[in-house]
């Protein structure tokens, strides 16, 4: 009863139906057509004699029979290619110790590309083929955050500020459809989407992302240590010894290789009305998803 007097309250309150307040369902009211001519009717609305009124005008971009300007502009060799091209936006690390220090990042947990685009600062869009974030080393002398940050490109002195401030680094490459979802996760589970599978770097990146002077994430795990003593004998810094560090444990966890998001495999779906995880049963799905 509660409910019904509720409803009868409710439109007690509303206002009168009336002629004023009330809309034509949508698409039952059509705009009527400009007839041509109405206004004489002599020449139809389309002027006198020429182009315009026998409909014969020239294709867009056509220059009168001139060479057209696409085709007097010389080809350049570094022009080749050039869509193709995976692009990378800059962060800087000054900015990056700006979002530490204003609070938009946890330092208690790994940072990757999830994380950054959640701040809201960093702006990565797929459709301009953006594949990450280039770590650039403005600020790396003033660089003292702590971090187990993922990255897709570094340079090497971006590396030493991060190792000398007591963090770790690890770069990492993603394809477009994974990018995407890591970009803005909740429109990829709304859509009903499954965690893809990271494929492996194209061939001209595969020796960037197996470089252990790189940090890549294909390079061999028990070289990183001879090559972050190497880099620090290099700019002249003291190394941490992350063994003793209390969050050790934090600076060391990596993902797999297929894996896109810490504790999320691939080949699940997220289902964030009912707020549960979907996993595969059948075997041949299960194997193509494996690492």
């Amino acid at each position: 009863m509660a409910g019904i007097e509720k409803a009868f309250c409710l439109i007690r309150n509303l206002p009168r139906v009336t002629i004023g307040n009330l809309r034509p369902l949508p698409f039952t009211r059509h705009k009527p057509k400009i007839r041509l001519g109405r206004h004489g009717g002599r020449k139809c609305g389309r002027g006198n004699k020429g182009q315009g009124q026998r409909n014969t005008l020239p294709r867009i971009g056509f220059e009168g029979g001139n060479t057209p300007f696409h085709m007097l502009i010389p080809k350049e060799p570094y022009y080749e290619g050039h869509h193709l091209k995976r692009q990378y936006p800059p962060l800087t690390l000054l900015s990056l110790q700006r979002l530490v220090d204003l609070g938009r990042i946890d330092t208690s947990k790994p940072v990757d590309l999830t994380t950054l685009c959640n701040t809201k600062v960093v702006v990565v869009d797929p459709s301009m083929k953006h594949y990450g974030i280039n770590l650039t080393d403005e600020g790396a002398d003033i660089f003292k955050a702590k971090l187990n940050i993922e990255i897709q490109w570094a340079s090497e002195i971006t590396i030493a500020a991060i190792e000398r401030a007591g963090g770790t680094i690890i770069t990492r490459f993603f394809d477009l459809e994974c990018v995407s979802a890591m970009v803005d996760p909740r429109r990829h589970f709304e859509k009903g989407l499954i965690i893809p599978r990271c494929k492996l770097p194209p061939q001209d990146a595969i020796e960037f992302y197996s470089d252990v002077k790189n940090r890549g994430y294909l390079a061999d795990p028990r070289k990183i240590a001879a090559a972050r003593f190497e880099l620090a004998q290099k700019y002249g810094y003291a190394l941490p010894d992350l063994t003793k560090d209390p969050a050790y444990e934090m600076l060391m966890r990596r993902k797999d290789p297929r894996q896109i998001w810490f504790g999320l495999e691939p080949g699940w779906a997220v289902n964030l009305r009912d707020k549960c995880i979907l996993k595969p049963t059948d075997e041949q799905f299960k194997l193509y998803y494996k690492s």
